[in-house]
């Protein structure tokens, strides 16, 4: 039961179809792809926010909105840009007793503003719809200042992946380009009010254990060496170019790019490059799409070469186990071209990679977590 668990948490925190491309721009295909701190960063004044990890295909972690705080257990995800959490009157947000959700009242806050303009989003695993409203928000100790987020009132789409999953709502922190309405972000709006030093925020995922967000800095005590940092591509997802993707030393793709995408539990790219990598590791595909491998199997090493530096992981890392079955870590998606071919970065990935996203400068920040 706890891998049919893990398996149904992946198309929400990945957010990934193959359906109906023709339909959809590139842009809104990708939108789709898309899951307390006691030590405080280097750089200033900055929060800090425990990330919780379920069954590492759910990574999640408070925030509230209104005031007084009405609190939400919410995906922080680089791969999308908007903040929504369940309205009050939202019937299908969740189960009575398991899955059951935190909804907001707006009735509740003394800092509520009527917007109402409707609101919809569409992932892969369906839409969510509702209402814009704006109150005031928090994140990491600091106070958003009257932030644009939506009142879903329609989650049905999302279906038993989000109604017995355990997360309330998602807050994106990719870049306003790709927000709808091109509301700005939460944390766009920090940096424009001048709530934090720092443009920025970082995580350390836990291995089904807690994790952290840093939010307007990074955590030194987090990870080992230096940071290497790595120039965005483009200031839409937290896109970087990828020279070389290579196992046991064979390269199967090369001169590409990559988002790197903490809202999604796996490593996703090209459905042929993936098959092509999956039978190098003796991996077998099953009737859901997925591979799985033998746990006791001999792995090579799957590096991801980024501006010349090589990030690599491990038969360990890049297996997922259930008893005695494993998941191997990486799904076929395909991007249409502008945007594609194009690499997915996520949760697997930033395990082994402390990341710094630095919004000012638009570059990435690595080094191996500790």
């Amino acid at each position: 039961m706890k891998f049919a668990a893990l398996f149904s948490t992946f198309a929400v925190a990945s957010a990934v179809t193959t359906v109906k491309l023709n339909k959809k721009s590139n842009e809104d295909f990708i939108e789709e792809v898309r899951s307390s701190f006691q030590l405080k960063s280097i750089l200033g004044d900055s929060g800090d926010i425990t990330i919780k990890d379920y069954q590492n295909s759910q990574y999640f972690g408070e925030m509230s909105v209104g005031t007084p705080a009405q609190k939400f257990d919410v995906i922080f995800d680089t791969g999308s840009s908007n903040l929504w959490v369940p309205a009050s009157d939202c019937s299908n947000c969740g189960g009575k007793i398991v899955g059951r959700k935190n909804k907001y009242d707006r009735t509740k806050s003394s800092t509520y503003v009527v917007d109402d303009a409707p609101f919809a989003i569409q992932y892969g695993s369906g839409p969510v719809s509702g209402n814009w409203s704006v109150d005031t928000a928090n994140m990491g100790g600091f106070d958003i200042d009257a932030q644009r987020f939506a009142e879903v009132k329609d989650a049905s789409g999302l279906g038993v992946a989000y109604s017995l999953g355990k997360f309330d709502g998602i807050l994106g922190l990719a870049f306003d380009s790709i927000s709808i309405d091109k509301t700005p972000t939460p944390l766009k709006n920090l940096i424009d009010q001048g709530k934090i030093d720092k443009g920025m925020f970082a995580f350390y995922l836990g291995d089904e254990a807690d994790g952290e967000l840093t939010i307007g800095g990074y955590d030194e005590t987090k990870y080992t060496g230096d940071l290497v940092w790595e120039p965005l591509s483009q200031a839409t997802y937290w896109e970087i170019d990828l020279d070389d993707v290579s196992a046991g030393g064979t390269s199967y793709a090369s001169s590409t790019s990559g988002i790197v995408d903490s809202g999604t539990s796996l490593l996703t790219g090209p459905t042929s490059i993936v098959k092509d990598l999956a039978k190098s590791v003796g991996a077998k595909a099953n009737v859901a799409g997925e591979y799985t491998v033998d746990c006791d199997a001999t792995l090579p090493d799957i590096t991801f070469t980024i501006g010349g530096n090589p990030y690599t992981l491990t038969g360990d890392e890049y297996i997922i186990k259930s008893g005695t079955t494993c998941l191997f870590a990486f799904m076929g998606l395909d991007v249409p071209r502008p945007a594609g071919p194009l690499w997915i970065l996520g949760d697997v990935f930033m395990r082994k990679f402390y990341t710094v996203f630095d919004y000012e400068n638009e570059q990435i920040g690595f080094a191996t977590a500790i």
